[in-house]
């Protein structure tokens, strides 16, 4: 038996999310589905560094799993993409230690979130960017990004529906990074809430909007109240884009 650790990405646009729900189309039921079939019927868990939801994208997420099967290492790559579906890639394929965990070896992740201004839309990219009808002040963004910074209670930002109790989580990087009509925000944090980042996003765009000034954060993340905070940004224009261990 050895563990294998993938590198993969998918577009999101067609699944109900990365994890296994009954009846819906997900990530981890399609490489579940693939392995099953390698493995002649026997089941096969995969194990990934954390969940994403209903349309959000991968660039790099990282599963692992236990195989018994004798599969030379630069081929599990070719073995897995011929069987996986158009929306699912395998990046990377390797064998490592039986003790490396794909969740709780992860010591950073990179998150970002794609935002399309202007009025026309864009309708090859519908599924892959936010569309905000909306002129920002960018300058009022990157100060209200400098109080997200470090180590805070984050339970402004993430979902009341979120179930952790410590939603202490440090973060490392956030830019943001004006490419003609396109914006793309950066987060890098030890760890990531339950709809932190599109949270994160939602706020600071009412801040570029000027709906909220970027020294009003500190006060939001004090009250530690899901209400203070911006709404939630859509999922489609959310990428987990790579995975540090």
């Amino acid at each position: 038996m050895k563990r294998m650790k993938c590198i993969i990405s998918y577009d999101g646009t067609g699944f109900f999310g990365y994890q296994i729900q009954p009846g819906k189309r997900t990530v981890q039921q399609e490489i579940e589905a693939v392995l099953k079939r390698m493995h002649k019927g026997e089941e096969v868990r995969i194990y990934a560094s954390g969940r994403t939801d209903a349309g959000v994208h991968a660039q790099g997420q990282v599963i692992h799993f236990d195989t018994p099967l004798e599969i030379a290492q630069e081929r599990w790559i070719a073995a897995l993409n011929t069987q996986l579906p158009e929306d699912i890639a395998v990046h990377h394929a390797e064998a490592v230690s039986p003790k490396f965990h794909a969740r709780y070896d992860v010591v950073s992740k990179e998150y970002r979130y794609r935002v399309m201004l202007g009025r026309g839309k864009n309708v090859f990219l519908r599924h892959y960017a936010h569309f905000y009808p909306y002129s920002l002040n960018i300058e009022a963004i990157e100060a209200a990004i400098q109080h997200l910074k470090g180590t805070h209670d984050f339970t402004s930002f993430c979902s009341a529906k979120t179930e952790i109790e410590d939603k202490v989580r440090t973060i490392y990087e956030i830019n943001v990074q004006q490419q003609g009509e396109e914006i793309i925000f950066r987060f890098i944090g030890n760890g990531f809430l339950y709809n932190m980042v599109r949270i994160m996003v939602g706020t600071l765009l009412d801040v570029g909007q000027g709906k909220l000034h970027a020294d009003e954060i500190p006060s939001i993340l004090k009250q530690m109240d899901r209400r203070s905070a911006g709404k939630t940004a859509p999922g489609h224009g959310l990428y987990l884009w790579q995975v540090n261990y």
